[in-house]
């Protein structure tokens, strides 16, 4: 059980459509349980929603190093929730394998010698962050051989929110959607 409960339907119709806002068209389930958490507080699911929407609509990064950036952080910050959720849809519309969303919970560091130097890049400078809140020269230079400046703030950014995003969910002790992906077992 979460530590705040989420909303159930009935929903006002202001917090019915803000809702709707968060979840994709046609969607077959209930709006995540962390979206009807955070409309306890609607002015702050509000604030969240623009930076959210934003970087998962609107992102100069290509969706998949988008989606291996998300699965990195929240497996590194243990988020099986978040990560459930965006392996089961995200993920895959960008193209990852279930292989190599396996291979993103995967804790030793020679993980990235199977990704291209590009998505190695990525998760070595993910890894740093999780670990030190800094980069490297040699993984900022490694990002650099392979993004302009817009996507590297974007990739900050996007890293950052991910956190932040899990440690609101680990927080609140969100159980996975019964229809994420399974976190893998470390």
């Amino acid at each position: 059980m979460p530590r705040i409960e989420p909303l159930t339907p009935p929903y006002p119709d202001s917090i019915d459509r803000a809702l709707r806002r968060w979840m994709p068209p046609g969607v077959p389930h209930e709006p995540l349980t962390l979206f009807r958490v955070l409309h306890r507080n609607p002015e702050l699911a509000s604030r969240m929603f623009a930076l959210g929407a934003g970087l998962l609509g609107h992102g100069l990064l290509p969706d998949i190093d988008r989606e291996i950036v998300i699965a990195r952080v929240t497996a590194r910050t243990g988020c099986a929730y978040e990560w459930g959720v965006h392996a089961a849809v995200l993920a895959q519309q960008a193209g990852l394998s279930p292989e190599q969303l396996r291979a993103t919970t995967d804790m030793d560091t020679s993980v990235t010698g199977a990704w291209p130097p590009r998505h190695a890049a990525l998760i070595n400078a993910i890894d740093e962050l999780h670990d030190t809140a800094r980069l490297s020269e040699s993984a900022w230079g490694a990002l650099r051989e392979h993004y302009e400046d817009a996507q590297l703030l974007e990739f900050l950014v996007l890293a950052g929110w991910y956190r932040t995003i899990s440690c609101l969910a680990n927080g609140l002790l969100l159980e996975e959607e019964n229809w994420g992906v399974p976190f893998p077992a470390r």
